[in-house]
């Protein structure tokens, strides 16, 4: 079977980026797999790529390319949705190239990345190949505006798949797409080959962007606690974004110089996860959680805020992590000394972390999508029934309405 997907930029840094990859990996064990990014900006992708995917770049950023000389380069995009958070990074060019690229596509499965993206394969991708819009946000992170166009195109797509449970039930409460599939598919992420943390070290570690959503100021408050009670124990936080200066300054204010540390982006996060005994995450909001069960992956328990939506669906509360309400600085900082005092409970919580994490290995994954994928063929008809006789009901109530003005 041939399975393309597409991806924004390959060549850059990214939490999709690498669970695509992840993906893409897992399915080369039985298909020609290839990626096509929406664009370049430098010569080498910075994650390794296994070598039986095959990578077509569609538009190059690079300076003296080609590209650059394009007059379509620099008009504004049509087709990719202005309501997209990308759309700048998007042009008249982009669209042109994603419009030959799918027409002419011979792949059995087309799988999209972002909403954007999803929009061009629902527009242009041929009829004859599976059509599957990945959700690597959650439906709610979306605009109002660009939910609607979604609401539009997705209804010509074949499956939109969610990284958890609950953000499918909201696609499927909120999104009427008849004839399409809408289910949850986690992330992979991999073993990462290394010796799992023996719980002994006396450290916290926090990875990801650096930005208000993210809530390293409330963890750091709480640390600040916690620092008190275990004055050997320090808090190293990965990871860059616009709240650098900011975090810095409290870590300065409250007296945490030499004990919170600001250590800046690490990819990939597995061997500094496995120099700590306990990983946090204080989010608000989570897709996903790909940090969480990279921890789990190095058998380190996590204590995460209960956010929307990912955490829940990771993390076992009281078996291989904890779960603490969200935005509560006292229950996070109360479950990080828990955990700190009970050397032998960390490292059996880790070990059970360890062995629950396996359920996310890109092989099961591959697998899940493998089964989405007979489904889709088999129901083909069937769906496309199902959004017929949906498009002829629309008609008529809209006809209906116009007799009864």
């Amino acid at each position: 079977m041939k399975i393309t997907f597409l991806i924004h930029n390959l060549y850059a840094i990214g939490g999709t980026i690498r669970t695509t990859l992840n993906l893409a990996a897992a399915l080369a064990d039985r298909h020609e797999v290839t990626i096509v990014s929406m664009a370049r900006h430098r010569t080498r992708p910075r994650f390794v790529i296994d070598p039986r995917v095959t990578v077509v770049p569609l538009v190059d950023l690079r300076e003296n390319s080609a590209d650059e000389d394009d007059p379509l380069l620099h008009r504004p995009a049509e087709v990719f949705p202005a309501a997209e958070k990308r759309y700048k990074q998007y042009s008249r060019l982009t669209d042109q190239r994603a419009r030959e690229y799918l027409r002419s596509c011979d792949a059995d499965v087309i799988i999209g990345t972002r909403p954007g993206i999803n929009v061009y394969l629902a527009r242009f991708a041929p009829s004859r190949a599976l059509r599957i819009a990945q959700e690597h946000l959650t439906h709610d992170m979306h605009t109002k505006k660009l939910r609607a166009q979604l609401a539009r195109d997705y209804r010509d797509l074949d499956a939109v798949v969610t990284t958890t449970d609950a953000d499918a039930t909201v696609y499927r409460a909120k999104m009427r797409l008849p004839g399409v599939r809408i289910l949850p598919i986690p992330n992979g992420v991999p073993d990462p080959g290394l010796p799992p943390s023996d719980g002994g070290a006396p450290v916290i570690a926090a990875a990801g962007r650096l930005v208000r959503a993210k809530r390293f100021d409330l963890l750091i408050e709480a640390f600040t606690e916690v620092a008190a009670k275990h004055p050997d124990w320090s808090l190293r936080v990965y990871g860059a974004g616009t709240d650098k200066e900011r975090l810095q300054r409290q870590i300065e204010e409250q007296g945490l110089g030499g004990r919170a540390t600001l250590m800046g982006a690490v990819s990939p996060i597995e061997a500094e996860f496995a120099k700590a005994s306990i990983v946090a995450s204080a989010s608000d909001a989570e897709s996903f959680g790909m940090t969480l069960v990279e921890a789990m992956r190095c058998g380190i328990p996590v204590v995460a805020t209960d956010c929307p939506l990912g955490p829940a669906e990771i993390i076992n509360d009281g078996v291989d992590g904890r779960l603490v309400p969200m935005g509560d600085r006292q229950a996070l900082a109360a479950a990080l000394s828990d955990l700190i005092a009970d050397e032998s409970g960390r490292r059996r919580m880790g070990e059970a972390a360890r062995a629950a994490a396996h359920r996310f290995d890109p092989a099961h994954v591959a697998h899940a999508y493998e089964e989405l994928f007979g489904d889709l063929a088999a129901t083909r008809s069937a769906r496309a029934w199902e959004r017929r006789k949906a498009r002829w009901r629309n008609r008529a109530g809209r006809a209906l309405r116009r007799l009864r003005r």
